[in-house]
């Protein structure tokens, strides 16, 4: 059920870590192994008394510089939902920068269900997805989204046939990966900056970074591209 350990969110941290820093890592696919995408954080542990400190630090330490690093990493995500997400295994899937379900996948949002509060960031995804209103009704009601709501409520971009989800999905990355790679980070970057930021804040980030991508060899060939009438070869340079 690809349920989380912190043996398991420090392999994925570091495997993001990598692809982060590896220039030929263009695009990312994320998806689970077998039916299931994750089910969220392993109830086992909880079976006995449980140090509450235990759990604030096991979300600082294991979860937070996860999501935080897919949040932030300038690389397009794309979560590739092949089965139930539920709990954290939600969380992880809204962290991906752009979602593609197959159809007879889920989303759970399952914290309220076993009495807890959404974790792991799903209450700061929720809210900028679909609204304070919907997250919380979605939330507190533990409704389960088949792949057509989440479609429907803007929690994910496409919905597939299951059989069809990774060519899919890799298709979709691999022509990410073959456009300017800076900007696109850049832009994600810009994006999540304008959900906490006023307008003027904004255009100025927005400036900060617009001199930057203009000095990439990406921008310099679009621009040829563009004057010689040819498709842009772009190298994420």
């Amino acid at each position: 059920r690809n349920a989380f350990t912190p043996e398991m969110l420090g392999e994925l941290d570091d495997a993001f870590c990598r692809a982060e820093e590896d220039a030929g890592v263009r695009a990312i696919v994320l998806t689970g192994e077998g039916p299931t995408f994750s089910a969220g954080q392993d109830l086992s542990i909880f079976t006995g008394p449980v140090d509450a400190s235990n759990v604030r630090d096991a979300i600082r330490t294991h979860y937070k510089p996860l999501i935080e690093r897919m949040v932030t990493m300038p690389k397009i995500v794309i979560g590739a939902i092949n089965g139930g997400a539920a709990g954290a295994g939600a969380s992880l899937a809204l962290a991906c920068d752009l979602r593609i379900m197959a159809d007879d996948a889920y989303i759970l949002q399952a914290f309220s269900n076993i009495g807890l509060v959404p974790d792991a960031g799903s209450t700061w995804f929720m809210a900028r997805m679909v609204g304070y209103s919907r997250a919380l009704q979605l939330c507190i009601e533990a409704e389960r989204l088949s792949a057509p709501r989440c479609l429907e409520v803007g929690l994910c971009n496409q919905v597939v046939t299951a059989s069809f989800l990774m060519h899919k999905a890799m298709e979709w990355a691999n022509e990410l990966a073959q456009r300017p790679t800076k900007a696109l980070g850049w832009t994600k970057q810009a994006l999540n900056a304008a959900m906490h930021c006023s307008l003027d804040a904004a255009i100025e980030y927005e400036a900060e970074l617009q001199a930057q991508a203009i000095a990439t060899r990406d921008h310099q060939e679009g621009v040829m591209a563009f004057l010689q009438k040819r498709q842009p070869i772009f190298t994420g340079e």
